[in-house]
């Protein structure tokens, strides 16, 4: 193979201004938002000295984007899709700046850093799936690995840099220097936005509400395809993600302060950045599904070596494993949700895949904060990578269509990935 067929594919930069600027803008939305996120989880666990707190801190966030991302599915399958982004993005810049006038007060209410975060994580459940609908329009069903690819390794990069960046930031000029940070980013996100055509669906949803939204529930349900790509997913997080434990682990197992903290919350970022950019091949995966699952494994068994070491650079490279396999996963999960999802159902599915993305790690922390506290670090951490591991083997004997599943689309893997759908609208 060679090393062109190996490298990220950057044909979606290369081919689409539109995207060009939508990547640009999602990049820095995103890194501005990972520095606020590593700041606030140490800022609560400096005020509360506790893991469990940290990882509701998370949950709440998620709850807010759960709900959101929901009524955000159906609005991007009616409304113009650059317009949403904006409507969301620049009250997130306002909200930031709470955070760091919060911050600047002699005794932070740790009450307004959840309240703001239940806000914020509202603001990016409407917008995100909008973000997420749009990428088919600018790149082209050709391109859906490689754009999926490219908006990873954004993302990643921000995850790498983010959380390193708000460590200095923490022991240099403070928090509410981080959360400054965070708000200019989404005011330069939505100029980015300024630059890209308008966005409007290819066919409205003609009465949103709750009917709407059961159809995208029903086409999941119907689709084994869809369905186990997130359920192999959420077991993953649920049982395998202990990021809410990192404060904890950095001071008492590694004994470091706020910098080991920031790297190991950057190590993730780090394996995935590599994995995306050595993904050109996932765009010939002659068996996606089949890559997804192999992919949950590796993430437990990333994770079962992490928390079983007590060396940091070893526990870094752990780490950066489990982040690699995830980002392969992430790159086929989002190809293959653009490729089974119909185009009138694509903001509401999207909202349900970015649903599934965003609130199985927080119930993951959530769950891990737990374990550690009614038993140790290390059991909660090694038990839940075990499960993962377990629950990739579970599904993949459960999910055959998922094995099966092409990138060529429904109908060529001999498996049936879905219900017929409707051609009238709701």
């Amino acid at each position: 193979m060679r090393i062109g067929q190996i490298v990220i594919d950057v044909a979606p930069l290369r081919e689409s201004r539109d995207f060009r600027w939508l990547f640009a803008g999602r990049f820095i939305a995103s890194a501005g938002n990972v520095v606020a996120t590593t700041a606030a989880n140490w800022q609560v666990y400096a005020l509360t000295h506790s893991p469990l707190a940290v990882g509701l801190l998370s949950l709440t966030s998620s709850i807010g984007m759960l709900v959101s991302l929901l009524a955000g599915g159906v609005l991007a399958d009616r409304h113009d899709r650059r317009t949403l982004l904006l409507a969301t993005g620049l009250p997130q810049a306002v909200l930031a700046a709470a955070l760091m006038a919060n911050s600047l007060q002699p005794h932070p209410a740790v009450w307004a850093i959840f309240a703001v975060t239940l806000g914020m994580g509202g603001l990016a459940g409407l917008g995100a799936p909008a973000s997420t609908a749009a990428t088919p329009a600018l790149v082209g069903p050709a391109r859906l690995p490689a754009a999926a690819a490219l908006n990873g390794m954004g993302n990643q990069l921000g995850n790498l840099a983010g959380p390193a960046l708000a460590g200095l930031l923490i022991a240099g000029p403070g928090l509410p220097t981080c959360y400054g940070t965070d708000a200019v980013c989404f005011v330069l996100f939505a100029l980015a936005l300024l630059f890209v055509r308008q966005m409007p669906p290819t066919v409205a949803v003609q009465r949103p509400g709750l009917h709407s939204l059961a159809e995208g529930f029903r086409y999941v349900r119907h689709s084994s395809v869809l369905g186990g790509m997130l359920l192999i997913d959420t077991s993953a997080m649920i049982f395998g993600m202990p990021a809410a434990l990192f404060p904890a682990l950095a001071s008492r197992h590694f004994h470091g302060g706020s910098a080991t903290f920031g790297l190991l919350t950057a190590a993730p970022g780090f394996g995935a950045m590599a994995g995306a950019a050595s993904s050109g091949w996932t765009g010939r995966v002659r068996r996606p599904g089949v890559v997804v699952i192999a992919a949950g494994m590796v993430w437990g068994a990333a994770i079962v070596g992490f928390g079983l070491t007590r060396s940091l650079p070893v526990a870094l490279a752990f780490l950066a494993l489990a982040g690699g396999g995830d980002m392969i996963s992430e790159i086929l999960r989002n190809a293959l949700l653009q490729i089974y999802a119909p185009d009138r159902l694509r903001g509401r599915l999207s909202s349900l895949y970015l649903a599934q993305v965003n609130t199985a790690p927080a119930l993951g922390n959530a769950e891990a904060g737990i374990v550690a506290q009614l038993f140790s670090l290390t059991a909660s951490v090694v038990s839940g990578g075990l499960a993962c591991v377990g629950g990739a083997l579970l599904l993949a004997a459960l999910f055959p269509a998922l094995r099966h599943a092409s990138l060529a689309g429904p109908g060529t893997e001999g498996v049936p990935s879905g219900p017929p759908v409707a051609e009238a609208a709701d």
